[in-house]
């Protein structure tokens, strides 16, 4: 399970994605991909975000509340918290790896899909 910050940002540059920064946004640090905002840990709790669909969401915090929250900041955004200590590795990445898919432009996907 991943724990804190430094274990999802190490997680997570270990994809070697291209085209993923560091950045502090709001003087919080964050990883970005293509400029835009793709992995992060909370400022309100002790967790990771990540963007999800609205109807996923709400399937992920009834299935487990103790893992899957939700802050009154993230409500109105696609964004879901994942407890430190509970995230998945496996459900991680694969969320990860989606996340970066949708905010890469569709030409730099047809080539890197290309290859």
């Amino acid at each position: 399970m991943i724990r804190d910050w430094a274990e999802l940002k190490a997680f997570a540059l270990g994809l070697e994605l291209p085209q993923v920064t560091h950045a502090t946004p709001w003087g919080h640090e964050a990883l970005k991909a293509f400029g835009k905002m793709w992995c992060w840990w909370s400022y309100y709790e002790d967790g990771a975000v990540f963007k999800v669909l609205h109807e996923e969401r709400e399937m992920l915090i009834a299935a487990d509340p103790e893992t899957f929250f939700l802050h009154p900041h993230y409500a109105p955004h696609n964004l879901v918290l994942v407890l430190a200590g509970r995230i998945d590795p496996g459900w991680a990445r694969a969320r990860l790896l989606q996340q970066w898919r949708d905010l890469a432009p569709k030409r730099f996907l047809r080539e890197w899909d290309a290859r």
